[in-house]
């Protein structure tokens, strides 16, 4: 489905990934796992063209490296970024109508999989707040609401960049049942995050990242037994 081969990116002069490679089933949670500044999300920002890469990034046997953010959005990739970027002063609904996918009247295997009705099925507290304004949301609200504006532009692949971040542990345990819950429906997922715990229980498919490398493949049962992999790129 999405497949890097020797992807290497750049923030101006600075080299940030060199030669990264690797692939996301149709169907699979792919967590890719590292410390900060060892290239997670700037994968996911090269992914969405919004970082300068060379190299190759296919999707459904398409090449759309150098393809805008929009293009690559429309062919069916959403992202959801790690700051949360919501409309303060439009409403929870308004925040969600924005993601809508304008192509949504159909049948057959243009029926979108999210309704609003699946979103706040799923998402109750966020039914419960639907008028209200976005910015005075808790953070772990506002962090379903920016998950939920990109599930409504009705994507294949879902690339979320730290979720947990700053989230309560309650709140992160509901993170993990949503993850699933993709999964579920189909969705792909590739799963930028810190927090071993939660990727090792959702997760297919762990990646291990470190200066801009793919230091690690394997499941999440490999990955617990990796002692050195751990010690060495992901523990504090």
């Amino acid at each position: 489905m999405l497949k890097l081969d020797q992807l290497h990116a750049f923030y101006g002069k600075s080299h940030v990934l060199h030669g990264v490679s690797f692939e996301v089933p149709p169907g699979e949670i792919v967590a890719l796992l590292g410390r900060n500044g060892s290239g997670r999300s700037t994968t996911v920002k090269a992914i969405m063209g919004l970082v300068d890469g060379k190299g190759s990034i296919r999707w459904k046997d398409e090449e759309i490296l150098d393809r805008k953010a929009f293009e690559i959005a429309h062919r069916g990739i959403g992202y959801v970024p790690e700051n949360r970027d919501i409309f303060p002063k439009l409403t929870v609904h308004q925040n969600l109508m924005l993601g809508e996918k304008k192509s949504r009247r159909g049948s057959g295997k243009d029926q979108p999989r999210w309704s609003f009705d699946d979103i706040y099925a799923m998402f109750p507290r966020l039914k419960e707040r639907q008028h209200t304004e976005a910015g005075v949301l808790s953070g772990g609200e506002q962090q379903m609401l920016t998950l939920c504006r990109t599930l409504m532009g009705d994507p294949e692949l879902i690339m979320i960049d730290e979720p947990t971040e700053g989230l309560a542990p309650k709140i992160v345990e509901l993170v993990g049942e949503y993850l699933r819950e993709l999964k579920r429906r189909g969705l792909a997922v590739l799963l930028v995050e810190q927090k071993l715990t939660i990727a090792l229980e959702v997760a297919d498919r762990c990646l291990v990242m470190g200066h801009g490398r793919i230091v690690f493949e394997g499941t999440p049962a490999e990955l617990r037994a990796n002692s050195y992999i751990r010690k060495e790129w992901l523990e504090v």
